[in-house]
């Protein structure tokens, strides 16, 4: 790599672990390390950068005033993070408001990511936020759990986000300085690796058993967000956490594992549309969508002049031209019914016909495959 990821990265996620961002003695908030990280976050975004956050520690902060002490029963990990989460919320927004950056909340699941429209749902609240200028700040929804809550599913999580917003770094802050041939504290003759390019089962052994391997949220799951990261297009790096200003160190070389993938970002999410997802209906649209749609545009509904099938908002559809030729496929923004009573208006209509707008594509071109 010649230049830092960091900064080429037009769009960068930032994953704060439990233990950076929490004093493990007094159960407090770091808030000298807190208020680096947001000078960073500030200078990052005066480049004309966005930055996400997805921060853990509402679990680590909420027990200590709730007089708990470990090992937390479910439910009560869940009363803990529903009384930490106000605090953490509290004292980003105090250290981002110090630069004059307004922050957002965002709890999120890994079931969020995982189905089709709270996936979207989510996407479309996230590039809402950063279009204008906010800095999400994401953690897992412990407060509704229903499974056991496993210190470390924020790395995952973080990927998770990284692929649905189509980002083009995620950095997982943590307490070793990158990926080593065997847990480097306990084998004096582990090799660091300075750039992965590929998770092969060799590499999967250098993290151990997830119970046991290497780190503080365990290099298990960090090796499962860089598998994600890297069939995003998503650079991945992990580092250590504890410097003060954590990514002016990261940008001006300190030691990291960059996991770098094959192709860009839009490049992965337009391969998994056309090779993973099976087309549920079709649109047939006019003359001039045709030619916006050569010139890498949108698809409008102005330009739609048939739908056919019976389809949800975010399915796979196909974009035919009027003799029926096949130009490409996408997620359709509307579910079949909206599409037909919005085709042929103007995008500016589309609030007054529905009552709502999901925005001014019915299919957007970073989610169009266009054929050849």
């Amino acid at each position: 790599m010649t230049a830092s990821p960091i900064a080429e990265a037009r769009r960068l996620i930032v994953k704060i672990g439990s233990s950076l961002l929490v004093d493990d003695a007094s159960g407090q908030i770091r808030r000298e390390w807190l208020e680096s990280l947001c000078d960073d976050v500030a200078r990052v975004r005066a480049r004309g950068q966005e930055v996400v956050l997805v921060s853990s520690g509402a679990v680590a902060v909420g027990r200590r005033h709730l007089g708990l002490a470990p090992p937390l029963r479910l439910e009560e990990k869940q009363a803990a993070a529903a009384t930490g989460q106000i605090q953490l919320a509290h004292a980003y927004q105090e250290a981002l408001a110090r630069h004059g950056i307004t922050c957002a909340q965002v709890l999120l699941s890994l079931y969020d990511s995982e189905d089709r429209r709270r996936y979207l749902n989510a996407r479309q609240t996230l590039d809402t936020l950063l279009r204008l200028g906010a800095v999400p700040v994401i953690n897992e929804n412990d407060t509704v759990a229903t499974t056991e809550i496993r210190f470390g599913d924020n790395d995952r999580l973080a990927a998770r986000v990284a692929q649905m917003i189509s980002a083009d770094a995620l950095v997982l802050f943590s307490d070793i300085d990158g990926l080593y041939t065997a847990d480097p504290r306990r084998d004096p003759s582990a090799s660091y690796l300075p750039e992965v390019h590929e998770i092969t089962p060799e590499i999967e052994a250098m993290a151990g058993d997830p119970g046991t391997g290497y780190g503080s949220g365990g290099m298990v799951t960090k090796l499962v967000a860089a598998k994600i990261c890297l069939s995003a297009g998503c650079r991945m790096a992990i580092c250590k956490g504890e410097p003060l200003r954590p990514l002016t160190a990261l940008e001006e070389g300190a030691r990291a594992t960059w996991f770098i993938p094959d192709g860009s970002p839009r490049t992965a999410r337009k391969q998994w549309i056309y090779g993973s997802m099976k087309p549920v209906g079709a649109l047939t649209v006019d003359a001039g969508a045709v030619r916006a749609l050569a010139k890498g545009g949108s698809l409008l509904p102005a330009g739609v002049v048939a739908v056919d099938g019976d389809f949800d908002r975010g399915d796979c559809v196909l974009v035919r031209n009027a003799d029926g030729r096949v130009l490409g496929r996408g997620l359709i923004a509307y579910a079949s019914d909206d599409a037909r009573r919005i085709m042929r208006h103007r995008s500016a209509d589309i609030a007054g016909i529905l009552g709502e707008t999901r925005g001014d594509e019915l299919i957007h071109r970073d989610d169009l495959v266009m054929e050849g």
